[in-house]
């Protein structure tokens, strides 16, 4: 996935026309939107050749997820961390860059704050013992990127390899360190529970912790450095062209590295606002696997940092609904990696027929014809 594409002024001007503009809207709401409908039906189609009604399943999502007001806060809690792992690959995805290692990322700096929260909040007051625990889970995040960054920076090795096998890795170490150094008193190899008082707080009269707020600012903070400042247009002439980025003066190798370290730091952030805002405590081998989930959603927004909150909210629905309406249709839980899947190929499909549309080509192209143009 490429920067997005800059237009001239006359073109910008053009599309600012009534049809034109109209035309774009839809076609960026088909983009979006498309994919997720297509992905539904799919998904109820596997459901009625399984035996399982999906009417009654897509309604047990929705209920549990969105109209029990239990159900309604869990998901607005579920939010904050796909906010700001979607809001970290954002911020590579628009050089062009690939952090696959969002797992290994969340995990270690989970399993940091929940080993060192405990004693770090006990010893300072606690709106400065909450400041260095999130300062830290951000600085394990991005520490971890930094191998894949500079080995993509100086060596131009592939990043997904990188970056996926840190992520292994990181896992690894992250268990290693609930089940050695910070595992706590009990025999469950967890690490120690941090006091419910000592938790980040609740908005008034909900569940609702104020991890939240403070994805919400830094995902509209994350919008704001893309698109108003010159690091974000670094960014972009970077995923349009690393050449053309170095001929400008662009120095890309610091770039690489700045992208990926602020990509993982908002990962690191999010496994803090986890840590802090709901469980209090890591397990070992628990995982929750948020990266996987969540790309697909920054695809689906195009890139663009504000329209993550949306997406972030389905993800939300289907995430907390899900888990309900899997367990009373009798399905296994992984049954919602399946509708991520659905996501991932329709995404795919509808960007490829969108650009042949654009580019004026027909969509299915005759046999008869090709033959002949062979001729």
């Amino acid at each position: 996935m490429s920067a997005p594409a800059t237009v001239s002024s006359a073109d910008a001007s053009a599309e600012s026309s009534g049809p034109n503009r109209l035309a774009a809207t839809a076609d960026l709401i088909i983009r979006s939107v498309g994919p997720i409908v297509l992905a539904l039906i799919a998904c109820g189609l596997i459901l009625l050749i399984i035996g399982r009604d999906p009417i009654a399943f897509y309604g047990n999502i929705i209920t549990a997820g969105l109209l029990r007001p239990s159900g309604l806060q869990d998901t607005i809690t579920r939010m904050a961390p796909a906010l700001l792992i979607a809001g970290g690959l954002v911020i590579v995805f628009r050089a062009n860059l690939w952090n696959l290692g969002s797992d290994g990322q969340f995990l270690l700096a989970a399993a940091t704050v929940a080993g060192t929260a405990p004693a770090i909040l006990a010893a300072l007051p606690v709106p400065i013992g909450w400041i260095v625990v999130l300062a830290i889970a951000m600085s394990v995040g991005a520490g971890w990127t930094l191998i894949p960054a500079l080995l993509k920076a100086r060596y131009g090795m592939n990043e997904i390899i990188t970056t996926l096998m840190m992520a292994f890795i990181g896992i690894g170490v992250a268990n290693l360190l609930v089940k050695g150094p910070f595992k706590g008193p009990t025999t469950v190899p967890q690490t120690q529970t941090i006091p419910t008082d000592l938790l980040l707080p609740v908005l008034a009269g909900t569940r609702i912790h104020v991890g939240v707020i403070i994805a919400l600012v830094a995902i509209v903070s994350i919008y704001i450095v893309l698109t108003r400042t010159s690091f974000g247009t670094r960014l972009d002439v970077l995923g349009a062209n690393p050449r053309a980025a170095a001929h400008v003066g662009i120095n890309v190798p610091r770039v690489i590295v700045i992208a990926f370290m602020a990509s993982g730091a908002m990962i690191g952030l999010a496994a803090a606002v986890d840590i802090l805002g709901i469980f209090g405590y890591m397990r070992a081998d628990w995982n929750p696997a948020y990266g996987l989930k969540v790309i697909p959603l920054v695809f689906l927004a195009r890139l663009n940092a504000l329209a993550i909150i949306p997406f972030a909210a389905f993800f939300g629905v289907i995430s907390i609904g899900g888990e309900s309406a899997t367990r009373q249709a009798h399905l296994p839980s992984d049954f919602l990696l399946l509708l991520t899947g659905l996501i991932l190929i329709f995404l795919v499909a509808t960007q490829y027929f969108s650009e042949k549309r654009t580019r004026g080509e027909p969509i299915l192209v005759r046999r008869q014809a090709k033959a002949a143009s062979d001729l």
